[in-house]
């Protein structure tokens, strides 16, 4: 293939993935979308392979192997891990970037193609590649043990890890003067080995250092870096396909953790020192003992409250994802329309542990999407609404965010159900959400507990109605 056919093939893959990003921003196009980036891939990879001249046995049998491997995954992963295996295929983007970079930084005719300042602007490409690449890589690990549970959700605080991190970020700065230095003479690989100890350590520390209710920044915040490091390594190789993308994907990234961010009424930067849900419960809320007691009901009881209300809200959280409740959901979801019952959701935009996690359950039930709403749609028809229906969901809903000003969460925009005529909450029991705040609105005089598996308890309602 031609070298400018393959140019065209990069371009249209472009707007194909320009495209994609357009409509995965709207449930109703987020199909085509997907279509549109499964097609610009396509694209890309034979424009990529046409142009390679040797070694094709090798190159077949990679794609063949990983092809397979995402193929198994993807039918086995549930969408309950769907956050794991978003932080997992993160890794591996890192650990490309820092492959490839180590791989063009020992091709032996490195020197005989660059020289001078063309030499120093490619080692400098080299390196931020693998430094991207290399935090990418050690952070999403240890984000897919936090979404999975293998490493506690609580942040692990070092004392002065700030001097900690601006000393890693000093070195770092100091290795790539030395790492290019030390290239124009024909060396240069120990710097470039330290470094890259030093940004899997910083990987490591960072994402450790963040608190399990911000993960769904964490998540987007890596989907950004992985983003860079690809755009950094289309530098390092010359390949416009590969900048580009990159750089779609460490802005989009960027963007949806400043979207993020702004719906927990926090900053990046404090997101990134970490902090947030340091304790195991309690927060900055009184004690479970003095707040007064919870009233629960069982499921025949909450039937017939449903049955009673023209208006009920359902508000989804990562309790419905780990009992895999979105399918019972859409059965009684269905059951209540049939009966004239106006039912809607509200999702708040870090629900679950990654962005859009319940809009992608929902789907996957098939919930109709004209009756999903965001936050920001829905808060203010609360007062009109008779019931509302929280599915393991705890710091989204909490009203201390807005009355507690020394709560870690304060200041956090929440779902306001309480303003409802009944709040009926499904938890297996009475522990804090993934913030380690105690929810007042357990034990408001309008809120009702229903307790136990999500799924057995929505069943029982299901049959009562």
């Amino acid at each position: 293939m031609s070298e400018g056919i393959i140019t065209a093939s990069y371009v249209g893959a472009t707007i194909l993935f320009i495209l994609a990003l357009g409509g995965l921003s709207n449930q109703e196009t987020a199909r085509r979308g997907n279509l549109y980036g499964m097609i610009g891939m396509a694209v890309a990879l034979i424009a990529t392979i046409s142009g390679v001249t040797g070694n094709m046995g090798i190159l077949i049998g990679g794609l063949v192997l990983g092809g397979a491997i995402g193929l198994i995954l993807a039918k086995r992963v549930q969408m309950t891990e769907m956050p794991e295996l978003v932080a997992m295929l993160h890794s591996l983007v890192g650990l490309a970037a820092v492959l490839v970079g180590f791989a063009n930084f020992m091709d032996p005719e490195r020197l005989s193609h660059y020289s001078g300042i063309e030499l120093t602007i490619h080692d400098v490409e080299t390196y931020l590649g693998i430094l991207i690449g290399a935090i990418t890589l050690s952070g999403s690990v240890i984000a897919f043990g936090k979404l999975s549970g293998k490493i506690g959700g609580n942040p692990m605080l070092l004392p002065a890890r700030h001097f900690l991190n601006l000393g890693l970020l000093i070195a770092s700065i100091w290795l790539c003067a030395e790492f290019v230095e030390q290239s124009a003479a024909g060396g240069g690989s120990m710097p470039l080995l330290i470094m890259t100890g030093i940004a899997l350590l910083f990987g490591i520390h960072m994402v450790m250092a963040i608190g399990g209710a911000d993960m769904p920044v964490v998540v987007s915040m890596l989907n950004s870096y992985s983003g860079w490091a690809a755009s950094a390594t289309g530098f390092m190789l010359n390949n416009d396909l590969l900048i580009v993308t990159g750089a779609l994907v460490g802005s989009s990234g960027a963007i949806l953790s400043y979207i993020m961010c702004r719906a927990m009424n926090r900053k990046f930067i404090s997101v990134i020192a970490g902090g947030f849900g340091t304790t195991s419960g309690g927060g900055g809320g009184a004690s479970v003992e003095d707040q007064g007691e919870v009233i629960a009901l069982q499921a025949p009881e909450v039937a017939a409250l449903l049955k009673e209300s023209k208006e009920v809200m359902i508000i989804p959280g990562y309790g419905m994802a780990v009992a895999q409740a979105q399918h019972i959901v859409n059965e009684i979801t269905k059951t209540l329309r049939a009966k004239k019952i106006n039912v809607r959701f509200g999702i708040h935009p870090v629900a679950g542990r990654m962005p859009g996690h319940m809009n992608v359950l929902l789907a996957e039930a098939k919930v109709p999407y004209d009756i999903v709403f965001e936050m920001d749609e829905i808060n203010d028809d609360f007062p009109k609404v008779d019931v509302s229906i929280v599915i393991g969901a705890n710091d989204i809903v909490n009203p201390s965010a807005q009355t507690d000003p020394d709560s870690p969460i304060a200041g956090m925009p929440v779902m306001e159900c309480w303003l409802g005529e009944t709040t009926i909450v499904l938890k297996r029991g009475m522990a804090t959400g993934y913030a380690g705040v105690q929810n007042p609105l357990f034990f408001k005089e309008n809120t009702r507990m229903l307790f136990g598996d999500a799924k057995k308890s929505l069943d029982e309602v299901f049959k009562n109605l």
